[in-house]
């Protein structure tokens, strides 16, 4: 009894200690304090894993714990990132009645006809990168935008909060499906907070505003319907996914082996296959409906287009490949490489599909897994919070490279150090030789009857 006190009294401590980083971490942290930044990174890792480790057999008490790390976020600006500005001017603008596609920013300011409230701080707040752009932000997350916008009227900290609102919600979400999913698998169901507790999520997602979260918690959903053979509701869900980023995409070749090889041929077809598909492509483009226009579809495009030809950050294999483009060519080759790379990501994904035998819900995970994680190898521009899906994936599987991963992303931040942009490639070169040297060991090496990294 004694020592069940004292263990209770270490886990008190840990919490209040992690709410208090947290707290420091959400208000008072600025993004060019690099050396703050890291060190509260790495001591919320570790003290989150302690939690962990103390209280994991208390399913719900660890859930209850992780939200109460989520609402210290609540009613804090992001500090990490300045998306949030253009997704409130989107919904704004969609509040206003104008299609958030057709217009950009600057020219709206330039030309002083702006219908939104704070349209010049919005403006200046979302950084002139974003403001040249079109919006390539999907339509449920445009929805979502709105909603902020509406119910916000004109309090930016009103729209940050009912963002944060829809996030947390999701998570909870991911939390319920991803732990029947678990159940369903015969595996730990505590695995799902590599997750719900993970640091990287809590601060990413929900404390700076990333969409990835709700976009996880459709995948999530839509797999745990898939695994029920409820495939008519999983391809409405995954379409909703996709609605809100288009990542998931890359997932739906998978599907081909999972519909045509089970051994139960009555319940899956080839046919049902094609309806799945069907029912995706039909919910995504009603998902579209309310922005349709003529413009919409080269906007979109050109926008989506800018992020394989122009834009590059915490690369890996695409910064080797600049360097010897470099040195053959003299300049930088982003131009050529940024459209050959999404080919090869391409054929990567067509061998899982008809080389892997993806004739289960965990094997469709696994091929999912390693299709998403090819993807971000071979990608000119891997912000942080895209590691929230193979994280998710990796969850239902027995590698963990992608939990690694979570960590050093936060390397990445250390190009915004100073007011001249400029990442620091060994600090890059660091983050890929850890995570793709834990990635080959698990991949290519570990036995299937090893345990993974942290027992679980």
């Amino acid at each position: 009894m004694k020592a069940l006190l004292q263990k209770n009294k270490i886990l008190l401590l840990l919490i209040a200690v992690v709410v208090v980083f947290y707290a420091d971490f959400a208000y008072s942290l600025e993004r060019a304090n690099f050396i703050k930044l890291f060190g509260l990174y790495s001591v919320l890792f570790f003290l989150s894993y302690k939690i962990f480790q103390i209280y994991k057999w208390n399913f719900w008490g660890l859930a209850g714990i992780a939200f109460l790390f989520r609402i210290v976020f609540i009613a804090a600006i992001p500090n990490l990132s300045q998306d949030f500005y253009r997704f409130i001017w989107d919904g704004r603008m969609f509040v206003a009645g104008w299609n958030p596609y057709l217009y950009l920013p600057e020219d709206i300011i330039v030309q002083g006809n702006a219908p939104i409230f704070q349209a010049r701080e919005l403006f200046n707040g979302m950084g002139g990168l974003n403001a040249s752009h079109y919006t390539n932000y999907p339509p449920l997350n445009q929805l979502i935008f709105a909603m902020a916008g509406l119910v916000s009227g004109k309090s930016m900290l009103g729209a940050v909060i009912t963002m944060r609102v829809f996030i947390i919600a999701a998570d909870i979400g991911t939390l319920y499906f991803g732990k029947k999913l678990l159940e369903a698998f015969y595996l730990p169901i505590s695995r799902i907070y590599l997750y719900i507790l993970n640091p990287f999520v809590i601060i990413e997602l929900t404390g700076n505003l990333h969409f990835e979260g709700v976009m996880v918690f459709l995948l999530v959903f839509s797999l745990y319907l898939l695994h029920f053979k409820k495939w008519m509701l999983s391809a409405v869900m995954i379409a909703l996914s996709i609605s809100l980023k288009l990542l998931p995409l890359i997932f739906l070749p998978l599907l081909f082996g999972y519909f045509t090889k089970q051994k139960e041929r009555n319940s899956l077809s080839f046919g049902k296959l094609l309806l799945y598909y069907a029912i995706t492509g039909l919910v995504v483009m009603l998902s579209f409906l309310p922005f349709l226009s003529a413009e919409l579809i080269s906007n979109f495009a050109s926008s989506i287009g800018l992020w394989f030809q122009k834009f590059e950050f915490n690369a890996s294999i695409y910064y080797i490949i600049r360097w010897i483009g470099f040195q053959i060519k003299g300049y930088n080759i982003i131009g050529i490489v940024g459209k050959l790379l999404p080919v090869a990501v391409i054929c990567v994904i067509l061998a899982l599909t008809f080389l892997r035998k993806n004739s289960s819900t965990q094997r469709l995970i696994v091929s999912s897994l390693l299709a998403v994680t090819t993807y971000f190898f071979l990608s000119t521009t891997v912000h942080p919070w895209y590691i929230a899906t193979p994280l998710i994936l990796s969850v239902f599987t027995r590698y963990r490279f992608a939990v690694i991963w979570s960590f050093f992303s936060i390397l990445s931040y250390y190009a915004y150090s100073s007011d001249l942009f400029k990442e620091n490639l060994w600090l890059v070169a660091l983050e890929y030789v850890v995570v793709m040297g834990v990635f080959c060991r698990e991949v290519f090496t570990t036995k299937e009857n090893q345990k993974p990294l942290f027992g679980l």
